[in-house]
């Protein structure tokens, strides 16, 4: 079924009947133009934030759709809030990374300069592909059903990224130099629901052993992802991966058992 969203202004009562949804925008073209839909037609609805509607189609016009509310669908957002910050890599590897990453549950991803970055964006061409990748991360939410449309953040300094995740409850910086994997699952076991988790990547080269003792200062626990050495577009989707099996596994009502945060599944 096809997703879209709106703001939750968008969302309220009509003639006093069940409650209506205008969609307008760009939507509106691909709605009526590419879709061809037709009164009667249903499609899901997200306020972008924490609802999903179930809408049947009453009218398009050029300007605007309508639909009315049917039902409110079970959110199929994460238990806590996953935060990437993903070093700058090279050509459009970005734009791969912020659509699996949505993908996988992320609740934000922040672009972070590091010394062996490769990119290098004036003012001008950062709005730009900011813009661009947030384009991608509502593209990847409509696709994967996602309740909220993830926020690529505007591009950060190394140092303002490890201020922004100060107060978060676990902080964790995938490095190829980390050993051992027992620390790697301490790490991820104390991830429980309604925690903010940050997960520090590198860009192509990793990151400088001078970032790494900064990031360990603020926080952040070194960890392993094996005895392979994974690519910058790889590394944050193999943790996002884990974080998502272990937080779909807290919020499963079919799982049984009452498991705490930092409890897991033997």
């Amino acid at each position: 079924m096809y997703h879209f969203f709106v703001k939750q202004e968008q969302i309220g009562p009509n003639d006093g009947a069940a409650a209506a949804v205008t969609v307008t925008g760009p939507d509106v073209n691909h709605i009526r133009n590419v879709l061809r839909m037709k009164p009667g037609d249903e499609i899901l609805v997200g306020n972008g934030a924490d609802a999903d509607y179930l809408c049947r189609i009453e009218q398009i016009t050029p300007e605007h759709v309508t639909a009315r509310i049917l039902s409110r669908t079970e959110s199929t957002e994460l238990p806590s809030r996953l935060y990437l910050f993903q070093g700058l890599p090279k050509g459009d590897k970005m734009e791969l990374i912020i659509q699996k990453a949505v993908e996988l549950g992320v609740y934000r991803v922040i672009p972070v300069k590091t010394r062996r970055s490769v990119v290098k964006l004036d003012a001008k061409k950062e709005e730009a592909r900011v813009r661009r990748w947030n384009a991608v991360a509502e593209s990847a939410a409509k696709q994967s059903g996602r309740v909220l449309v993830p926020e690529v953040a505007p591009v950060m300094e190394f140092s303002e990224a490890l201020a922004y995740a100060a107060d978060f409850d676990v902080k964790m910086i995938p490095y190829e130099n980390a050993r051992g994997m027992s620390s790697a699952r301490q790490t991820v076991e104390q991830v429980g629901c309604g925690m903010s988790v940050g997960i520090l990547i590198g860009p192509e080269g990793g990151f400088e052993e001078a970032e790494v003792s900064a990031a360990r200062g603020a926080g952040f626990a070194p960890i392993s992802l094996g005895r392979r050495i994974l690519r910058t577009e790889t590394a944050g989707l193999a943790v996002l991966s884990i974080l998502m099996y272990q937080l779909e596994t807290y919020s499963d009502p079919n799982v049984t058992g009452n498991f705490a945060a930092g409890e897991t599944l033997v």
